[in-house]
């Protein structure tokens, strides 16, 4: 439970905290958001974080955020909460109050930052390919947006057969994304995540695991994931976190040699810098 909510610039107790019934990030999904990893209250790749943010309001086409508020009122949610071992700090940024339709409104955006505590992921992931396609050209490619209903659907879909990560391949056929995460895959002995071009998010994570453990990007069909030798997830929240079965098809290893070398990278490279 989160001890005090920042809307707009001011901190609320939760059952205090509300917005506009108007606000067109409920009334439409018009808005963008962004998970950051707190720990021991500290937050972790809070730059990087921010940046990506103000790139999927400017992809929107919404007035630019400000960062340096909503840094500070990261900091002050943080001070307010506890010190969990592992938490979840939520930033949504919307285009504020608005018509009963598609058109915005002009009275403003809405910007509210919730920290709570997060539970640490299994060991391992099963995961189940569903059967809608991502559209990598889509208008909100690359946004990390508050219209997630086709996740959400995707999620439920995965749950009910067993997985806990639904993944999506696109709209050619190749291997994408998953609901709230990336994914690497091994393959040949070399380590492969799906290209920006394939429509995934450019995830935090993604990008550091890419900096930190090496692998390369590139497009490999949807069928490469059921015939990889290791593969990962990899999301803000759970780091990264090895695949043990898609599906019906069981994978070699989880975690395998890679994905295990990759692991301790990861692990080793965040603990001495929390701002990457």
């Amino acid at each position: 439970m989160a001890e005090l909510i920042w809307i707009n610039g001011e901190l609320h107790e939760p059952g205090k905290a509300v917005v506009s019934v108007f606000d067109h990030g409920l009334m439409v999904g018009d808005g963008v958001f962004e998970t950051i990893k707190a720990t021991g209250g500290e937050s972790f790749a809070l730059t990087r974080h921010l940046d990506r943010l103000a790139l999927s309001a400017k992809r929107m086409d919404l007035p630019e955020p400000d960062l340096g508020a909503i840094a500070d009122g990261v900091r002050r949610c943080l001070d307010a909460a506890p010190k969990w071992p592992l938490g979840r700090i939520r930033i949504t940024y919307t285009s504020g109050p608005g018509p009963l339709g598609s058109d915005r409104g002009s009275d403003g955006t809405t910007t509210v930052i919730i920290v709570g505590e997060q539970r640490p992921f299994p060991a391992t992931a099963d995961v189940t390919v569903v059967p809608w396609p991502r559209n990598e050209r889509g208008a909100l490619t690359g946004v990390k947006s508050t219209s997630y209903g086709d996740n959400a659907k995707a999620l439920a879909y995965a749950k009910e057969r067993g997985g806990a990560e639904a993944i999506f391949e696109n709209l050619a056929g190749n291997l994408c994304e998953g609901t709230g995460s990336n994914i690497f895959i091994v393959t040949g002995g070399r380590l492969i995540t799906p290209t920006l071009a394939s429509g995934c998010l450019a995830g935090v994570t993604r990008a550091l695991t890419l900096e930190w453990c090496g692998g390369e990007e590139t497009d490999v069909p949807i069928s490469a994931l059921y015939e990889a030798e290791e593969a990962f997830l990899t999301s803000t929240t759970r780091d990264i976190q090895p695949i043990r079965a898609v599906g019906d098809t069981v994978l070699p290893q989880a975690p395998g040699p890679i994905t295990l070398a990759a692991m301790k990278a990861f692990a080793e490279r965040s603990a001495g810098d929390v701002d990457p």
